[in-house]
């Protein structure tokens, strides 16, 4: 059985909305279109939402207080996973890279830090969006 296949109904709706939205998503949103599957409390929301990013099929955008779909799978707990958050658009582009995440894993043991969360993001405007404002 695949993990995908192990979630529930309340946790399939949401990874759906995230998977077809254009822009990352708040809990409020996801709970505004969501009412129509069923949806009545934004804890709903949370719980779908919190089972998901802790199997790895959605990451939460601190600067933005939202939501994305996993672009690809990868491994969330050993992997540099970075955002790049267009101000105008509002596109996030996931990105990740074994080479620069162990790069920082060595950086961080090296300093005798020891981490509970990271979470890299740029903000800033996007290639399509620098087109649209040039023409």
């Amino acid at each position: 059985m695949t993990a995908r296949a192990a979630l529930t109904k309340n946790q399939i709706s949401v990874l759906e909305k995230l998977e077809r939205a254009s822009a990352p998503l708040s809990a409020y949103m996801l709970l505004d279109q969501l009412r129509e599957r069923g949806f009545r409390a934004p804890l709903q929301v949370y719980r779908a939402l919190d089972a998901l990013i802790k199997e790895g099929f959605v990451h939460r955008l601190e600067s933005l207080n939202a939501f994305v779909a996993c672009a690809e799978p990868h491994d969330h707990s050993h992997s540099m996973i970075a955002f790049a958050i267009c101000d105008q658009c509002g596109q996030a582009s996931e990105f990740s890279d074994h080479a620069i995440g162990h790069q920082l894993d060595d950086w961080v043991r090296s300093t005798g830090f020891a981490p509970k969360k990271a979470v890299i993001e740029f903000r800033g405007v996007c290639a399509k969006c620098q087109a649209a404002g040039a023409a």
